[in-house]
């Protein structure tokens, strides 16, 4: 009896065992499969990352770029509550970002915007100003259904003599939400007639809760800045020179001195070199104790020259892609850029790519960096490879979601980094389809939610896009008769007195 009893204890144990192995063996079999089929998904995906489809724009979804007004939008109003002047600091594409708040702003205080005033740039020492990058008459025009913008303060009369408004000057805090302006902005400006706020960098928070605001932001980065004929001009004969021979790619290079030492990557450099980089910290960035290879792994380095072409390698493109450059003065000297130009030998910028003659004269400061940006805009590929403080990369990131989609290569840093450090440390086995597979992961220009950190000046959607044939009523595209609504409101706006004008506001509530 006890022997049966044992030997059922033992056949059941068995079988336990063997029902245990059994599920192990599902679950394993089931693990292999899933790895097959992602595998396989990544193979099927990488099948699509062809260099061929990447000249094109990336597929829109239905999507268009859309920046019109969606519901009832009033005119300015005949009288503003007073004057508003602002200093846009830092560089090009900072200062662009700045004159969007500055609208923004304006809008949202009723007042009346006098034209922004550009900072010289310490980097540059650009003394251009607004007037001598943008054109002034098209930026006032296109904003006459938001704004009312003049270009210089007016004139009082004071004791029988004729003087200029004088403005109070203000510091707005970093990211002021839209309360610090109707509040207390708004008071000194009743109160003095004119406030100045300065500097006017990342001076109003990007993220408002507003999709109309949001669409004025787009209507001013993406219709109203545009600038001066010279530039456009300039710009559309190198784009047409590079595309002469076919397509071309752009790169933002920002392997430059002060972007490498915000980074604080400074190991691959001589101790002479370092030591330059970190005076220029201490000069101009906060203490603070950076590891090279800490940063790096996390993605904070910019990409080397040699990187940036080992990847544009792997993805597919051969030696015969045309490149231009956006960059600064490179540092680090030319034996950065010589493992680059043995994989991409056709390398261009906006001094080699003039009509007839070198242009240095022509594109210093400002100017210069116009050029990069409306080439950068227009070519069929965009790469930055740093986008993180890089106003620069991201509003062009932004531009070109904007202006149909056109495929940008954003390498993810963070994933590229262990890849590249096994190369360097003798563990190059597989190197190129590692990052193929990391470069398959990255997003190629297409429409995608903004999620943070994402910034509104990279990623203007959903608000400044929407579909003819929408799923969702709230992204359905404005009419195309939109410009003729608003001129038309904008005329009975003028003529009307403000008794008649507040009371057609209220009752007139059609949408647009």
């Amino acid at each position: 009896m006890r022997k049966d009893r044992r030997q059922t204890k033992k056949l059941g144990g068995g079988i336990k065992g063997l029902v245990v192995a059994l599920v192990v063996l599902v679950i394993c079999t089931i693990s292999l499969f899933s790895t097959v089929g992602l595998n396989r998904s990544s193979d099927e995906q990488l099948q699509d990352i062809n260099v061929d489809n990447l000249w094109a724009t990336a597929a829109s979804g239905d999507w268009r770029p859309s920046s019109a007004p969606r519901s009832y939008w009033l005119p300015p109003p005949t009288e503003s509550n007073g004057y508003l002047r602002v200093r846009c600091n830092g560089g090009l594409n900072q200062q662009r970002t700045a004159i969007c708040n500055a609208v923004l702003a304006a809008r949202i205080m009723n007042a009346t915007l006098v034209l922004p005033e550009l900072d010289t740039n310490s980097f540059w020492r650009d003394e251009s100003g607004f007037p001598g990058i943008y054109d002034v008459d098209h930026f006032i025009k296109s904003l006459r259904f938001d704004v009312k913008i003049v270009e210089r303060l007016p004139d009082i009369q004071s004791h029988g003599k004729k003087k200029k408004l004088k403005a109070l000057q203000m510091n707005p805090p970093r990211d002021a939400p839209l309360s610090w302006y109707t509040s207390m902005a708004l008071e000194k400006m009743k109160e003095h007639g004119a406030i100045y706020l300065t500097p006017f960098s990342h001076r109003l928070a990007e993220e408002i809760d507003d999709p109309e605001l949001q669409r004025l932001r787009c209507r001013v980065n993406y219709h109203a800045l545009r600038f001066k004929p010279r530039i456009m001009k300039l710009s559309n004969e190198i784009v047409n020179n590079l595309r002469a021979q076919g397509h071309f790619m752009s790169i933002h290079l920002r392997f430059e001195m002060d972007m490498l030492s915000f980074a604080g990557c400074l190991d691959i450099f001589t101790p002479k070199e370092q030591e330059i980089l970190r005076k220029y910290r201490e000069e101009n960035f906060a203490p603070k104790k950076l590891i090279y290879r800490e940063r790096r792994i996390i993605g904070k380095c910019p990409l080397t020259p040699e990187e940036v072409g080992l990847i544009l390698r792997a993805m597919g493109f051969d030696n015969t892609t045309r490149i231009y450059l956006a960059a600064g003065e490179l540092f680090g000297g030319d034996r950065f850029m010589k493992p680059f130009r043995a994989l991409f030998p056709h390398l261009e910028n906006h001094n080699t790519m003039g009509p007839n003659e070198k242009l240095e004269e022509s594109t210093r400061g400002l100017v210069g960096s116009a050029v990069d940006y409306m080439v950068c805009l227009l070519s069929d590929i965009f790469m930055p490879t740093y986008d993180g403080p890089s106003n620069f990369a991201n509003n062009l990131m932004g531009h070109r979601l904007y202006y149909g989609f056109r495929t940008t290569i954003q390498p993810d840093r963070k994933a590229l980094a262990p890849i590249f450090i096994d190369r360097e440390e003798g563990r190059g086995a597989g190197f190129e389809e590692r990052v193929r597979q990391a470069m398959v992961r990255t997003k190629l220009g297409g429409p995608h939610r903004r999620i943070r950190p994402e910034s509104f000046y990279t990623n203007s959607w959903p608000e400044c896009f929407c579909q003819m044939s929408p799923k969702n009523p709230a992204d359905k595209c404005p009419p195309d008769n939109i410009l003729e609504v608003l001129e038309s409101r904008l005329g009975s706006e003028s003529t009307d007195d403000a008794d008649t004008s507040r009371t057609s506001n209220r009752t007139d509530s059609r949408r647009i």
